[in-house]
Parts: structure tokens; sequence; C-alpha cells
């Protein structure tokens, strides 16, 4: 009798779970148990096997690059508990305000400097959605521009380092934390700008969807002071964290701790250090830090499984012997990453997509810093196609009434086509990514 139904049947049974809006963790967990004791039943899997995985958990839970992951999501959310996420929005819209297009132009910076600060798409979608929206709809900005700008922006915390999303894809990847993080600069600068070349084109095109603020919004009386406090401490902040990763004087981890303990140093000289706003960063910290540990030992009770059961053969060879080869694997990689993007959180496509491609994209040599960069953009473009993606329920959640969901779908398709020629660029010229890492 042959066994070859039970990987695959496992693989369906799991993601029919996960989509029927079971929890992610316990659909994969449970699968594994399942289909264990249907294994051993036929005779099909060693119950010997998951002996190992009391050891594979403690591996997780004494993995040092994963502890980055909860010092970074500290350092943004402390970052946004303590209001300096809203200083920075205001101001650099103060700054820029005198120019067409001005305000639009400072949600792209300040969506960048977030990005670069807290890593979580989620929370840079609804901190700008609140603070930028109301303003930039008083003053005649478009629903679709503010909605698109908003909302794109928003999403760069997907690929500007220091994402969460490239420390968990390093971890799952095998690769260093900080190459990765020096691969994926370049693109995301390139999001950036190429969002601010399409806001500086509307606002010269279509000058009444992009007005400059009028005289009496633009404060100008102490604004280079402002700007100064405002602006220089995060960057400082930010330059302090990367630059000790680039320059391998600190690890993602130790990195991370500095990032966090530097944020609430902000907040204090700022005088926004409060308990309420520590609370809600430990909290915020805390929930999403077991979130991802649930959901990493729910995949590993699944892989080692769906391996026992030889689901890794039958998708090992399903993938190395597409047509076009490496090519043929990045196409399908591509269109199954980005459809799933729609309904599943991007840790539940690492913990159980990735384990399944990595190592057929490795026996076809394809660079793994390069691979990992153009993930975190196919989702950031996912992020934002509708009518399911994360940064358009994110962004309706804080939106005003009168304003229409599908003002929001109309806004972010120009944004769309954007990531596509940006993700288009990178897999065409690999080089964006890599030429940083060569000796």
């Amino acid at each position: 009798m042959s066994l070859d139904w039970l990987g695959p049947c496992m693989f369906v049974v799991a993601f029919g779970l996960i989509f029927s809006g079971y929890p992610v963790a316990f659909a994969l967990g449970g699968t594994a148990l399942i289909f264990a004791f249907i294994g051993v039943a036929t005779g099909f899997f060693d119950w010997a096997l998951m002996n190992a995985f009391p050891e594979r958990v403690f591996g997780i839970m004494s993995n040092y690059v994963l502890l980055a992951v909860p010092f970074f999501i500290f350092m943004g959310t402390m970052l946004e508990k303590s209001k300096l996420a809203e200083d920075l929005l205001t101001t650099i819209g103060a700054l820029f305000g005198s120019l067409r297009g001005g305000l639009a132009l400072a949600v792209v910076f300040v969506g960048a400097l977030l990005a670069a600060a807290t890593g979580v798409v989620g929370a840079s979608v609804v901190a700008m959605g609140l603070i930028s929206l109301p303003v930039m709809l008083r003053y005649g900005y478009s629903q679709e521009l503010s909605a698109g700008v908003i909302t794109a922006s928003g999403t760069l915390g997907q690929i500007i380092p220091p994402s969460v999303v490239l420390i968990v894809l390093a971890d799952q990847l095998s690769v260093s934390v900080g190459d990765l993080f020096v691969g994926a600069a370049a693109p995301g600068m390139l999001l950036a700008g190429l969002f601010a070349l399409y806001v500086v084109g509307v606002a010269f095109f279509k000058p009444r969807s992009a007005p400059a603020l009028p005289p009496e919004a633009r404060p100008t009386k102490g604004l280079f002071r402002r700007v100064c406090l405002v602006m220089i401490p995060p960057l400082v902040l930010i330059l302090l964290v990367l630059g000790s990763i680039f320059a391998g004087v600190a690890t993602p981890t130790e990195a991370g701790a500095l990032g966090a303990v530097g944020a609430m140093i902000l907040a204090a000289l700022n005088r926004r250090l409060s308990w309420k706003a520590v609370q809600g960063a430990m909290q915020e910290t805390t929930r999403l830090t077991a979130m991802v540990l649930f959901l990493l030992i729910g995949s590993t009770a699944f892989a080692l499984v769906f391996r026992g059961l030889y689901g890794d053969i039958w998708i090992g060879d399903l993938l190395t012997n597409l047509p076009g080869g490496k090519w043929g694997l990045l196409v399908v990689a591509m269109i199954t990453i980005f459809i799933l993007g729609f309904f599943i959180d991007f840790f539940e496509i690492a913990f159980i997509i990735l384990p399944l491609l990595v190592p057929a994209a490795r026996i076809l040599e394809i660079d793994m810093i390069w691979f990992g960069v153009i993930i975190a953009m196919n989702l950031q473009t996912s992020f934002l196609t509708p009518p399911f993606g994360f940064s358009l329920f994110y962004l309706r959640g804080v939106a005003p009434p009168e304003m229409p969901t599908s003002a929001i779908y109309r806004g972010v398709v120009p944004f769309i086509v954007i990531q596509l020629v940006g993700l288009g660029l990178v897999i065409c010229f690999p080089e964006l990514v890599t030429w940083f890492l060569e000796d």
C-alpha cells in the first residue's frame, strides 16, 4: 500500500483548517497529531520520531536570533505609545507643507523613518492614518492619493531594516540577519524613492489633488529648532541600531536591546515615559511575541510529522522538477506567497511555506539573501492589493466614515504598480541586493 497520499493530504487538511478561521498554531499542531496517529495506525510513521519534538521546541526557545523580535517590537511600540511617531509626522508635515504634495511627501518620508524605527506594518499604517489622514483631507488632498500614500508608505516596514519580517526571514532561510538587512536596504530606499516620485508627479499634473498648505497652516516660528529636536534623536537611534549591526559591532539581538532602551530614553527626554506607555508597549510586545512562538511550535510539530510521512520528498521533487528550473520555482513561489498574503499573516507564511521552499531553492542554487528580499517585497505588494490586503483593513479601521472603501482601493492601485515595478527591478537586477555584500 502506497503512503504517497498522506503527505499531500496532511498539507490540504492544514490549509483547510487555517482558511476556516481556526487559529493557525493549533491548526498546524492538531493536524500534526491527527496524521501522526493515522501514520502509526497504518504503519507508515514511527512514533519514536516525536521524541525529537521537545528538543526542537527547546531549540526554538533558546534561539538567540529570535530574541531580537521582542526587542524590535518593543522599540517600535514604545515610539508609538509615547507619541514620538506623531511628533515626527506633524513636524515633517509642517516642513514640507509649503510644497504642492508636501503632506504626501512627508508621509512617504516619515513612513520610511517609522519603518526603520518600528518594523511593524500595522503600527505604521494606523499611526499615519490617525494623524495624517484627517489633515490631508481637511486641506483638500484627494481621498485616493491620501489613502494610497498612507497604506503604501506603511508597508515599507516590511522591507526597510530593522524589519521584524526580515529577522524571521533570516532565521527561516538560515542566513545572517545583518546580511539580509544590508541586502534589503537599497530595495527599501528604491521603493520609498519611487513613491515620492509618484507624489511629485501627481502634484505637478493634478495640483488640485495635492495642494500646498495655506500660509496660516504652516507654522514657521521655531520650525528649524523643532525639526532638529524631533528628527535628530530618532535618526541617531536608528543609525546606532543599524550601524552597530552593519559594522559587526553588535548582533541583531544586542542592537535590538539597544533600540528598546534607546526608545525609552527618548520618551523620557521628551517627558513621555509614563507607566501607561510602557505597559502598552509591553502588552503589544508580549502579544506579538507569544503569537510568533506558538506559530513556531505548531509549525515545528507539523514539519516533524510531514517529514516523517516523507512529505518533504514529495514537495522537493515537485519544486525541483518544475519547467524552467530556478525561474519556474521562483514563479510558483511568488504567486503562492502573493495569494496567501491575502488570507494569512506573514509569520504564518514564513513558518509554513518557507520550510518547504528553501530546500528546493538551495538545490537550484538560488541566492538566499536575494530570495529573502524578493519574498518580503512580494508580501509587501500582497498586503496592498484589494480586496484582502491587510494594510487596507488597517486604514479602513481608522479612516473617517465618509471615506468610502472604494476610494481606498482606487488609491492603492498606482502604488501596487510601483511595487511591481520595484519587485521586477530587483528580480532582473539582483545586484541591487547583492552588491553591498560583495567583498
